[in-house]
């Protein structure tokens, strides 16, 4: 005997391809946008998708991929870090690949001056698909410099077909906010 198709109720599929995000997680004064509206055309360094195309300020220089997390921040002398831990606990950095595949793309302002007041910093996994387990990105206000606190930064992550928003206000040195999932 079975069972009759219209008593099931039956989970739509995701996306093929799509990853499976879990648990996602964020410190006290993190609030999360996931909606997407448009705005018209990209525009550069300010950590959105605002063509709503699932891609964070992609023509811009810096590199995308299907995870990305972008931080921005308009203060030209405040120090703002995003450092992003893998799985495997190593912390994304310029010089070189994660064994689970990530990178800084961009650290700014940088001692080579190299953002000329365009702050932005950038992480991606630079090909493949993401291993499994968590993932931890943190927005840290290392200086404020010459500008008054509080200093605003747009945070923003793309995990496959999933994005993520923030605007954190930090308003002291040292002071900073956590996002966490699971894939």
């Amino acid at each position: 005997m079975g069972i009759a198709a219209g008593c099931l109720e039956v989970p739509t599929p995701p996306p093929k391809g799509a990853l499976d995000v879990k648990d996602v997680r964020t410190s006290e004064g993190m609030s999360l946008e996931s909606a997407c509206v448009p705005s018209g055309v990209e525009m550069c360094f300010d950590a959105l998708d605002n063509n709503c195309n699932g891609v964070i300020d992609e023509g811009c220089g810096l590199a995308t991929g299907i995870l990305q997390f972008t931080i921005a921040w308009a203060e030209a002398a405040a120090e703002v870090d995003l450092t992003v831990t893998g799985p495997d606990g190593d912390e994304a950095q310029t010089d070189k690949t994660t064994s689970a595949g990530l990178r800084k793309d961009r650290d700014c302002p940088g001692s080579d001056n190299q953002c000329f007041g365009q702050n932005v910093e950038n992480v991606v996994l630079e090909e493949g698909r993401p291993r499994s387990g968590r993932y931890r990105a943190v927005v840290l206000l290392r200086d404020p410099g010459e500008a008054p606190p509080p200093i605003k930064v747009r945070f923003s992550a793309r995990i496959g077909q999933r994005h993520f928003t923030s605007v954190i206000v930090l308003k002291d040195r040292d002071e900073q906010r956590e996002f966490e999932f699971t894939l």
